[in-house]
């Protein structure tokens, strides 16, 4: 089985990799019948000489390989036919730009595998790159925050080198005793979690970050049953939460109301109710100054995310009265940083992280003939058609919806 790691083609340019260079070296100590090429590029986080130091192999062309590895979306003119691919199409849940990616994949008999559904048999992900989002969403929440309020100035996350730096960095701060908020206890909620402790921040339980005042700041993690309630009154709980988000409605307001800086790496599923609306941030008692939207889903559950930022330019300002946008850094405005493409600015680290994860999981199915069905559960199209599990989307194809 020769495996090709192919060139980060789409803009904005993206360093990430699939396989690092030591990955690919423990790939081929643990599978002699694996080969691995790596298609030469000026932007990789690790360099054509990196892979050559470990003996591999770099080329200008994939074509001799079968299994070809990416992270981003490939544009259509750079596909080969007949190939299998890896890597995120964000079609799944039929996003409109990329339908005709998805029409091209089928018509040039591509096998697609989605790093999004590589699952193991309970449909929980096993390759993703959630926990360096949530490292440098809490980051760049910092940084956030000090520029909106004239406090410090924090390098951007893209110029260090490692988780470690961007907490050395967090540790220099002198912050005032405010609160913080994290939503989720995935991995990007605990992503953001680690720089947190990292930096040595005070944890507090619900009840008294919701009334006791503090001396220092602290912060206090939630996931959706804290910030949620039944309508009927029941004593709900996350599992049931999940199963019946329609029968909840949001208690997220009476953290708003004590809450400085917010922290968003939760989860939020169809169904379920917004944290906070536009109206909510409106109140005259809503407190919240500075959000670092790391789920950034837009005009939803965060009201104040009203588009994406970018790495270049992360941080913009909402206005709650007019529910525009402004000067992050006017009294009135809640800085919003919502990057949707985090763990770009970690890319040696994401990229290590990711390997691990896809040699452990991924890379063994093409040799034990798939005794978890891995690769069955990701394949979405096949021999020109999408597979059974994917034919929802057959409408999509079809521009028919």
């Amino acid at each position: 089985m020769r495996f090709g790691i192919i060139r980060e083609r789409k803009n904005p340019p993206d360093r990430r990799v699939v396989l690092s260079p030591s990955a690919c070296q423990n790939v081929l100590s643990q599978f002699p019948d694996a080969q691995i090429l790596v298609e030469s590029s000026p932007i990789r986080v690790f360099t054509d000489g990196e892979y050559k130091e470990k003996g591999l192999q770099v080329v200008d062309s994939m074509d001799a390989c079968e299994v070809l590895l990416g992270v981003k979306e490939v544009p259509i003119d750079a596909l080969i036919p007949n190939k299998k691919y890896f890597f995120f199409s964000h079609t799944i849940k039929k996003q409109p730009y990329n339908r005709d990616l998805l029409r091209a994949i089928l018509d040039k008999n591509i096998e697609l595998y989605d790093h999004e559904v590589i699952t193991n048999p309970k449909g929980q992900r096993l390759v993703a790159f959630g926990r360096y989002a949530g490292i440098v969403g809490a980051y760049n929440g910092f940084r956030t925050y000090g520029l909106k309020f004239g406090l410090f100035q924090l390098p951007k996350a893209e110029m260090l080198k490692d988780q470690q730096a961007l907490i050395s960095e967090l540790k220099k701060l002198s912050l005032p005793n405010i609160k913080i908020l994290l939503t989720g206890r995935g991995r990007v909620g605990n992503g953001a979690k680690e720089m947190l402790d990292g930096m040595g921040l005070k944890k507090v339980g619900v009840d008294d970050y919701l009334k006791k005042t503090f001396s220092e700041p602290v912060y206090c993690q939630i996931d959706a049953s804290e910030y949620n309630k039944r309508k009927d009154g029941v004593r709900g709980n996350k599992a049931d939460f999940f199963k019946n988000p329609q029968e909840y409605r949001s208690n997220f307001f009476r953290f708003a109301k004590v809450t400085d800086f917010y922290i968003a790496g939760h989860f939020y599923g169809d169904g379920a109710p917004f944290l906070f609306t536009r109206e909510d941030a409106k109140q005259p008692d809503f407190k919240i100054k500075v959000v670092a939207d790391i789920s950034c889903d837009i005009d939803g559950p965060v009201a104040t995310t009203i588009r994406a930022s970018t790495i270049a330019d992360p941080i913009y300002g909402y206005n709650p009265i007019s529910e525009s946008e402004t000067d992050y850094k006017k009294e009135n405005a809640i800085a919003v940083m919502a990057v949707d493409n985090l763990p770009c600015e970690l890319p040696r680290d994401a990229s290590n992280g990711f390997g691990e994860a896809f040699s452990k999981y991924v890379i063994p199915a093409f040799f034990n003939k798939d005794e978890d069905g891995i690769l069955e559960r990701a394949r979405m199209t096949q021999n020109g058609k999408l597979t059974p599990r994917y034919l929802y989307l057959q409408d999509y194809v079809d521009g028919k919806e």
